[in-house]
């Protein structure tokens, strides 16, 4: 049996303020297809059609609905905010499309149309606060972008933080893309917490960075969603930040990939390569009925992927590890028992206001 054409869709913001994201999903998805065209033995050809919709959340959904009505396609990758996720997946249910979505998420869905590839709340905030409430200090201060993201993983680090015995000094946020961030940096540095959890994005990110080590502050910052790609646009502001992700450069053998962003994607496109491989596949399927065979790395339950959890700090430019943990089952909803160490004092009965 012949090779046939696969058609996809790359949906990457090649400008604005989380560009530097952005790109380097895209890169690993093209390496993946360049390995794909170049193997004789894969099931297909893939062939890429791209669209940018410039760091607009709006632009998402017009974006793919005319990918897939023009192509007729039906797997799509990219989209980095958790904004632009949500902005889609109603356009993916009408064309029955899946969206490969390759950056870490807040947990609190399961999409048929959407596999999410990178880490969910229990292989991100969840283990990175489990390390920082012994090790730096039970007084946080939350620091985001004002959108889901945001105000999931500050929520989730609120129930984190006072189920330990802590306090929460400040819950702020600000406008995605905004970098007129002067203000809270001079209030996290009045409050001077134990530790600043950081979930701004892009631009917001760098900006709030530089500010703070502008005056010489040095309160320790974590983030569940910075990555080596984003070190080189921040510099120096960047030396000592804390992140956690199932990948980074620095981090265990020698590299293969630039950042966990990049390696979301490659493995993303071949992920569905392999799906389409098996028996019976065929190229126009859902997710769930390609999940339906069983395929192992994806949980046909809540198309989540398991990762290593691994937290390391910048120093002199790049990622060093502080702590690796083995291979995490996802847990969007936070609904299995709590490991050992602050989570696990925190209730089962979550009231949701």
């Amino acid at each position: 049996m012949g090779r046939r054409l696969l058609d996809i869709g790359l949906i990457s913001s090649r400008s604005g303020s989380y560009r530097w994201l952005a790109e380097t999903a895209r890169s690993g998805v093209r390496a993946a297809v360049q390995l794909i065209n170049a193997d004789p033995d894969a099931p297909v050809t893939i062939r890429i059609h791209e669209a940018d919709p410039a760091g607009r959340a709006d632009c998402y959904g017009p974006c793919v609905d005319r990918l897939c009505r023009t192509t007729g396609l039906r797997h799509l990758f990219g989209a980095i905010t958790s904004a632009s996720r949500k902005e889609v997946i109603p356009v993916l249910e009408r064309h029955g499309a899946t969206l490969w979505y390759g950056a870490p998420c807040e947990g609190f869905e399961t999409a048929d149309s959407v596999a999410y590839m990178h880490s969910t709340v229990n292989q991100n905030v969840l283990p990175l606060l489990d390390w920082a409430l012994p090790a730096l200090g039970r007084r946080a201060f939350l620091a985001g972008s004002n959108y889901v993201w945001g105000w999931e993983i500050a929520r989730v680090a609120r129930m984190q933080v006072t189920a330990a015995g802590g306090e929460i000094l400040g819950d702020r946020t600000v406008a995605l893309g905004d970098t007129d961030v002067a203000a809270l940096a001079d209030e996290v540095r009045n409050a001077a917490p134990d530790f600043v959890l950081n979930s701004l994005v892009g631009e917001s990110q760098y900006a709030f960075l530089r500010a703070l080590r502008q005056h010489g502050c040095r309160i320790p910052v974590l983030s569940c969603n910075f990555t080596e790609a984003e070190v080189l646009a921040v510099g120096d502001a960047a030396e000592g930040l804390i992140s956690v992700g199932p990948y980074f450069a620095g981090v265990g053998p020698a590299p293969i990939f630039a950042n966990s962003f990049q390696r979301a994607a490659f493995l993303s496109v071949m992920t569905l390569v392999d799906l389409l491989g098996q028996p019976g596949s065929s190229d126009d399927m859902t997710l769930p009925q390609l999940l339906s065979g069983g395929y192992e790395p994806l949980d046909p339950a809540t198309h989540h992927r398991a990762h290593p959890v691994h937290i390391a700090r910048v120093q002199r430019g790049r990622f060093n590890p502080i702590l690796s943990l083995p291979m995490i089952e996802a847990d969007p909803y936070l609904s299995r028992p709590p490991t050992p160490g602050p989570a696990a004092r925190r209730s089962h009965l979550q009231v949701v206001r």
